[in-house]
């Protein structure tokens, strides 16, 4: 997925962080509100924004989460995304309805499914395109990269798939797609240590998570009337655990069932620039990128298969001018979820 913001380099600055301890022993809560942002063409959808913030940049390598629906096709237009560019990331698709297809210049062209995670490895460089399919009418589900490490960003592209067995447990069922989570596990390859897991939890129904002390973590609530160590996180909000933590409780106060998403990982300690869709180290870097985009240069490829929803709509995104000032690393908090905090 591509960022689309005509000023990519400006972030929200009304959000706020908050911590409320509860729960006796449980670990410190701040919460990170959500921002909509315009994906796509004339007839952009909404997408919901809780990563990056200036409030917090990064949760393990995990740097971008955007989450949507469920949507009205008929009404949002659905996803058109058009062949755009990225460097230095993998993207991580996960639907909860509808269909997307998607074509990238590593020849893979892949139908993305609910419950099924695509993962797309950019390396030094790709193109891809996304559209929700013609017969989806509902769109659901969230869009997240993770930064690549030294060793990894100017590797290859790279593209897995990968379809969880449900997990069920007493009050609920957990789909892991990457990493280790109620003794399942993903085989899906990351550059550093990553976890993603879809959670169900039944009306009333409490879950208590043994975690890796070493990540730190976020709780993206879709849906349902949820606290996390008492702390309540309302839909669409980020709830977010720094590292040390053992153990998570997770509760459903309301009468229908909930949805989240868990994330964690490793604090991602090196320095990173984010700018539109390129990640790299300094602004010499971005905007190498970016000539090599406008350019239609090797690095990127070319994608094939794309079919947008308006035949006069764009074929290929173009990236948005870059800022007059040089763009500087994100300098992201301690790994520890910080108290009352108004930005």
């Amino acid at each position: 997925m591509s960022n689309t913001e005509r000023q990519p380099e400006e972030l929200d600055l009304n959000q706020k962080g908050e911590v409320n301890v509860i729960c006796e022993g449980g670990a410190d809560v701040e919460i990170i509100t959500s921002r909509e942002v315009p994906l796509g063409g004339p007839r952009a959808m909404m997408v919901r924004r809780t990563l990056p913030q200036r409030q917090r940049s990064l949760i393990g390598a995990w740097c971008f989460v955007d989450h949507y629906g469920p949507d009205d096709v008929s009404l949002s237009g659905g996803m058109d995304v058009a062949p755009h560019p990225h460097t230095g990331l993998q993207t991580v698709t996960w639907l909860f309805k509808g269909r997307v297809d998607h074509h990238d210049s590593g020849n893979i062209h892949a139908q993305v499914l609910p419950g099924e995670v695509n993962l797309m490895t950019a390396g030094a460089g790709i193109c891809h395109s996304e559209v929700s399919t013609p017969e989806t009418t509902v769109l659901h589900g969230a869009q997240l990269w993770t930064v690549l490490p030294e060793d990894a960003r100017q590797g290859p592209r790279r593209f897995d798939h990968f379809a969880p067995h449900p997990h069920k447990f007493e009050g609920g069922q957990a789909l892991v797609f990457l990493g280790k989570l109620l003794g399942q596990s993903s085989p899906v390859k990351t550059f550093t240590p990553l976890l993603g897991a879809e959670l169900r939890l039944d009306p009333s129904a409490v879950l208590e998570l043994e975690v890796n002390p070493t990540f730190e973590h976020g709780l993206l609530v879709d849906s349902g009337d949820i606290d996390l160590e008492g702390v309540k996180v309302n839909p669409t909000e980020l709830a977010y655990t720094g590292t040390g933590e053992t153990l998570l409780r997770i509760r459903n106060h309301g009468d229908t069932p909930a949805l989240m998403l868990l994330i964690g990982g490793t604090p991602f300690e090196e320095d990173v620039v984010i700018w539109w869709n390129f990640i790299g180290r300094n602004h010499e870097e971005i905007s190498r990128y970016r000539k090599e985009w406008e350019e239609h240069g090797e690095r990127f490829g070319v994608t094939e298969g794309y079919v947008g929803k308006t035949p006069d709509g764009l074929h290929r995104l173009p990236a948005p001018a870059l800022p007059n000032a040089a763009i500087k690393p994100r300098r992201n908090p301690a790994p520890q979820a910080r108290p009352e905090e108004r930005i």
